[in-house]
């Protein structure tokens, strides 16, 4: 099953000159649903103040699927792939209302320490609710776009 998180609507800011939500800004839709994320697993704004940590985008692969518009309503929700004790393999999916699929983002997301500027396992609390998250997310299929890699396949050559 994965996690709803987020619902955004299509700000006008963000709408570009095709007519449809610039690219750029289905970026920012799923990095607000890292920060959401980050909340419903523990990571809030007094947890990062109190005990120094946060999670850190390490890498993202967005995948546009189909057209936002101006006031639409946008749903992010997630699906935690894989995990170890200081990472997390997440799939985000942007739907509309009406349950179109219109993008998605592939991201390994980092728990660091911010004191030491450097990667540290998830603190006990947080830990248990990525169990709690990975239990969840295994109920649900393996999405068509993660693992995929941009590239342009070569035609065989007829000769």
């Amino acid at each position: 099953m994965n996690r709803p998180l987020l619902e955004e609507t299509v700000r006008t800011e963000w709408v570009d000159y095709n007519g449809h939500m610039n690219d750029a800004e289905y970026a920012r839709v799923f990095s607000i649903a890292v920060d959401q994320l980050m909340n419903v697993l523990g990571i809030d704004a007094s947890f990062r103040s109190k005990n120094h940590y946060s999670i850190y985008t390490l890498e993202t692969h967005l995948c546009y699927l189909a057209e936002a518009h101006k006031d639409q309503t946008l749903h992010v929700s997630a699906q935690l792939l894989n995990h170890d004790d200081k990472r997390l393999h997440v799939f985000f999916i942007m739907e509309n209302s009406d349950g179109e699929k219109l993008a998605t983002s592939e991201q390994m997301l980092m728990g660091m320490d911010m004191e030491a500027g450097r990667p540290a396992p998830f603190p006990s609390p947080v830990s248990s609710r990525v169990q709690e998250f990975a239990k969840e997310s295994g109920k649900s299929p393996y999405p068509d776009q993660a693992g995929r890699k941009i590239g342009i396949k070569k035609k065989k050559s007829s000769r």
